[in-house]
């Protein structure tokens, strides 16, 4: 390959997470209702029934398809399918920052308002729906606490290849988990994180 090949094969180039086309993506919104004279934000908890994490509380959301426009579409019809609701009825939806999970995901979450009038939940993903009033969650943070990723090899890692063999110091990768609780609900994970990075976009200055 002469300069002017390498060139072209960089130079119209758009920079990505390195090895993204594996990752599966998803994307949330965090819904906005209005409750009388307050804003609360509205939690799904997971049907009793699905594979994935029965039981528990999160944001509607989920994988992002080809047909998707975008993340931003994928976010609405997903919200629309669990929520029973219309497209056009999820209004003024803005991005956060995406998330790069340790487990593979990209997550994309945004924030939009609904009528909580019109929401008749799928009961096939959600066995319930409950709301939290944005006051009550800016001023009651989350506990926090530490979750660490080790790495672990497989048992045919080639040890012999690397400085240390098995003595390598591989990095733990230390991970902060955080816990809202809200009369007996518990959000914390994924949820708990995005929740979080919500509250800190909306109380910065």
């Amino acid at each position: 390959m002469d300069l002017e090949k390498l060139q072209q094969k960089l130079e119209h180039r758009r920079p990505a997470i390195l090895g993204s086309e594996h990752f599966l993506k998803y994307a949330i919104l965090i819904p906005i209702v209005q409750k009388q004279d307050e804003l609360h934000l509205l939690f799904e908890v997971r049907a009793s029934t699905m594979r994935r994490q029965p039981g528990e509380v999160c944001f509607p959301g989920g994988r992002i398809e080809e047909g998707d426009k975008n993340e931003q579409e994928a976010a609405i019809r997903e919200t629309a399918e669990e929520l029973g609701i219309s497209s056009n009825k999820i209004t003024n939806v803005q991005p956060l920052d995406y998330f790069v999970s340790p487990f593979g995901m990209i997550i994309y979450p945004y924030v939009g308002f609904i009528d909580e009038a019109e929401i008749l939940p799928n009961q096939e993903e959600v066995e319930r729906v409950f709301t939290v009033p944005l006051s009550y969650l800016l001023h009651n943070p989350p506990k926090e606490f530490e979750m660490n990723y080790e790495v672990k090899p497989a048992a045919d890692f080639p040890y012999h290849l690397i400085p240390g063999g098995e003595n390598y110091n591989f990095r733990q990768r230390p991970l902060p988990e955080y816990f809202y609780e809200y009369n007996s609900d518990v959000i914390w994970g994924l949820t708990g994180r995005m929740l979080k990075h919500f509250i800190d976009v909306i109380q910065k200055d």
